[in-house]
């Protein structure tokens, strides 16, 4: 069973192929949101949380997106997003396609059965290599051939784009997965630092953004920005509080709107989905 699910009156299951889909799978989750592209309205999104396990393995992700009456429909466009905490940015001037996996070495180990990946961002003009387990590239491969696939910070950082036009100072982004986070910061319109992080309880994550604050000179009352597995009132968002006076939590942005069924104060968990449809 969904773990969570909105749906407008006016989603057709027999007309997905004037929609566009854009899913996020990790073996954390799966979650996935459709946009009718004739109204420019976001309709529907729906979610899937382990039921007994902390993750899901291959074949629950698997029998999750076999057996969901939408995810087997055929769209207009298909989105993919896999979160990964292993990255690495290269500038496009520096990239050469022959040296991706040297680039990834240079920061991270491979693992065994991971596959590597490129994304190219426009702003900033940059290249993401990150990795895959081949598992789930298995399973996204059978079920979404052709599809657009994209690291997070792709459509994270379309969003990002997007909303620190005519920021002056600083624009941080705190973005939160299960067990990684990533912190992103942009000065007078360039990027300062953009990283991930494992964590296991809240106070990490607030040590690594406090060192952040402190080494790039940024005031405790710049706005903090805040995406991803957080939400209002819980325990986290207490202790931050605690230390930045201006915590804010994203709201989507672009011309497309939201169905009056979808919980407005939670859309910031689905950032990248509802960015990724602008990420082309």
């Amino acid at each position: 069973m969904p773990f969570l699910e909105h749906f407008d009156e006016t989603l057709d299951l027999n007309a997905t192929e004037n929609y566009d889909l854009s899913v996020q799978v990790s073996f954390d989750r799966i979650s996935f949101c459709i946009l009718d592209t004739i109204r420019k309205k976001f309709v529907m999104i729906r979610e899937f949380e382990p039921e007994v396990q902390n993750y899901l393995n291959r074949e629950e992700i698997y029998g999750y997106i076999s057996r969901d009456d939408f995810l087997s429909r055929k769209y207009r466009k298909v989105h993919v997003i896999t979160p990964s905490p292993k990255f690495t940015l290269v500038p496009v001037p520096l990239y050469d396609q022959a040296r991706v996996k040297d680039y990834f070495r240079f920061n991270h180990i491979k693992e065994e059965g991971s596959l590597i990946f490129t994304d190219k961002l426009t702003n900033p003009d940059t290249y993401i290599i990150y990795s895959v387990q081949e598992q789930l590239s298995s399973v996204i491969d059978k079920f979404f051939m052709g599809s657009q696939r994209m690291h997070h910070l792709k459509p994270l950082l379309t969003h990002i784009s997007d909303n620190k036009k005519g920021v002056h100072g600083y624009y941080t982004h705190l973005h939160i997965e299960k067990e990684f986070f990533n912190i992103i910061v942009f000065g007078n319109s360039t990027m300062k630092l953009c990283n991930s992080y494992n964590y296991k309880s809240g106070t990490d994550i607030l040590y690594f953004l406090l060192s952040a604050f402190r080494n790039l000179d940024i005031r405790q009352d710049e706005p903090v920005y805040l995406s991803g597995l957080t939400k209002p009132g819980d325990d986290f968002s207490h202790l931050l509080s605690g230390y930045f006076r201006n915590v804010r939590y994203s709201v989507p942005s672009g011309k497309c709107s939201f169905s009056y069924v979808f919980n407005e104060p939670g859309l910031h968990r689905y950032i990248n989905l509802f960015s990724s449809a602008t990420c082309e």
